[in-house]
C-alpha cells in the first residue's frame, strides 16, 4: 500500500456532492489514501494530466479489477498496442467522419420523434422522457444492437456501471450487472448474422469486419454501452439544467454570443459525467512524495481535476464563455474517450438546440426537485419541467 497521506470521507455525503472534499484535498492532500474507497486517489490536474500518461507505471491493465472480471477485457484496460490496436479497429464506427456522414441525420431523427411526442404534454421529466431515450436509441445504433428496447440499453447501461463501481461488493448490485451482460451477449448474438449479411458502419460491424476476437468484440461493446450511454444522457439533462438555473448563461446562446458546444464543454468541465478513472501500479516508484507499491490502486479523479483552482478562475462557477481547453472529461492520454465526437454531436448539435427551439417556454416544475448524485459518474437523477405546450 502506498503511504500517501489517509483523508476519510463519508460516502454518502460524497456522492451527494463530492466537490467539497475535492477541494480540501486538493489544497491539503493531493494525492491522498481514502480508506472508505479503498484507493489512492490524484485530485490535482497537473498531477493528472501527467502521471495519466504514464502507463509503464500507472496501468490501465487490471486483470483483478471489476470492469475485467464482470465485462471482458476491453481496450479500456489495455496499454500500448494492445489498447491502440483495437482502438483503431474500433475507430471507423466513432470517427469524426462517422458521426458527420452517418450518425448526425440518425441523431436528428430520433430527437425529432421523441419531441413530437413530447411537446403536446407540457410537462416531462427530461432526464427520463428525453435525454434517457435519445441517448439509448443513438447508442443502438452506433453499436449494431438495433434488436433491443431503448429501456434495456440504459438499464443494461446502469446495471454495469453500478457492477464496476461496487468496491463494497454488493451482491444484488453484482448479479444485476451480471444479468445485463449476459443480455447484451445475447443479442450480439442475435445481430451477428444480420450484419455479416449487411455491413455498416456500428461498432459491432467494423470490429467483426476487422476480425477481432469474439470475446473482445463482446467486451469492448459493453465498454461502449457502459460509457456510451450514461455520458451524453446525464450531459444532456444536466446541461439543459445548468441553462434552466443560469438564465444569463442561457440568454449567450439565444443572442448568439456563444455556442451550444460552449455549454457542453463547460458542463462537461463543470459536472464531469465521468469523474474517475481506475488505474493500477504496474512497479514500484515515489511521486508527489509518495511511495507506490505494485498493486496499489490508483484512482485518476477528473471530477477534481475539472474544478482545480490552479487552471480555473471560481472553478465552481458554471461559465459558459470561459476557457475550457484543460479541461479533461475525456480524458489526457492514451484513453482519451473513443466515442468523444459523436457524444458533441449528440448533445451539442441535436439534444440541446432541439429541446430549446421545440419546447417554447422551457422552465424547472417549481413542485419537484431536481435531485443529482454520484462521483465515479455523476449526473441528474431527474429534470421535472414545464413549458407552454401548443
Amino acid at each position: 500500500m502506498s503511504n500517501a497521506p489517509h483523508y476519510d470521507i463519508d460516502l454518502p455525503t460524497f456522492w451527494a456532492d463530492p466537490y467539497p472534499d475535492l477541494a480540501r484535498m486538493r489544497k491539503e492532500t493531493p494525492i491522498a489514501y481514502v480508506p472508505q474507497l479503498g484507493s489512492t486517489v490524484f485530485t490535482r490536474r497537473a498531477d493528472i494530466y501527467t502521471q495519466e500518461k504514464r502507463i509503464d507505471v500507472f496501468s490501465s491493465h487490471q486483470p483483478g479489477g471489476l470492469m475485467n472480471v464482470l465485462m471482458g477485457h476491453n481496450m479500456m484496460r489495455k496499454d500500448g498496442e494492445a489498447h491502440m490496436s483495437e482502438r483503431a479497429q474500433m475507430f471507423p464506427a466513432v470517427s469524426p467522419r462517422a458521426v458527420k456522414a452517418t450518425w448526425l441525420k440518425k441523431f436528428k431523427a430520433h430527437a425529432e420523434r421523441i419531441l413530437d411526442e413530447l411537446v403536446p404534454k407540457g410537462r416531462a421529466d427530461l432526464t427520463r422522457e428525453l435525454a434517457l431515450p435519445l441517448s439509448a436509441e443513438c447508442l443502438k445504433d452506433i453499436t449494431g444492437l438495433t434488436n433491443i428496447r431503448y429501456q434495456d440499453m440504459d438499464a443494461w447501461s446502469q446495471a454495469m456501471i453500478d457492477g464496476i463501481a461496487n468496491y463494497g461488493g454488493n451482491k444484488e448490485v453484482e448479479a444485476r450487472c451480471n444479468a445485463a451482460t449476459s443480455g447484451i451477449d445475447a443479442a450480439i448474438d442475435d445481430m451477428i448474422p444480420v450484419v455479416t449479411r449487411h455491413p455498416d458502419s456500428s461498432i459491432l460491424s467494423v470490429l467483426l469486419a476487422a476480425g477481432q476476437p469474439i470475446e473482445s468484440i463482446r467486451a469492448n461493446v459493453k465498454l461502449a454501452i457502459s460509457g456510451g450511454q450514461n455520458e451524453p444522457r446525464d450531459a444532456i439533462s444536466g446541461a439543459a439544467w445548468a441553462l434552466l438555473t443560469h438564465p444569463a448563461q442561457l440568454a449567450l446562446v439565444r443572442d448568439g454570443k456563444a455556442k451550444w458546444i460552449d455549454v457542453f464543454e463547460e458542463y462537461a468541465r463543470w459536472i464531469a459525467p465521468i469523474g474517475m478513472s481506475p488505474r493500477r501500479v504496474a512497479k514500484q516508484c515515489s511521486y508527489g512524495g509518495v511511495d507506490f507499491e505494485p498493486e496499489d490502486r490508483i484512482f485518476l479523479m477528473f471530477g477534481s481535476a475539472n474544478r482545480d483552482e490552479a487552471c480555473f478562475v471560481d472553478p465552481d462557477r458554471f461559465d459558459i464563455t470561459r476557457d475550457t481547453s484543460k479541461s479533461i472529461a475525456f480524458g489526457a492520454g492514451p484513453h482519451y474517450c473513443a466515442g468523444a465526437f459523436a457524444s458533441r454531436a449528440m448533445v451539442a448539435d441535436v439534444a440541446l438546440p432541439s429541446l430549446f427551439a421545440r419546447l417554447k417556454g422551457l422552465r424547472l416544475d417549481p413542485s419537484e426537485p431536481v435531485k443529482i448524485g454520484g462521483w465515479a459518474f455523476r449526473g441528474l437523477l431527474n429534470l421535472p419541467v414545464q413549458w407552454d405546450a401548443p
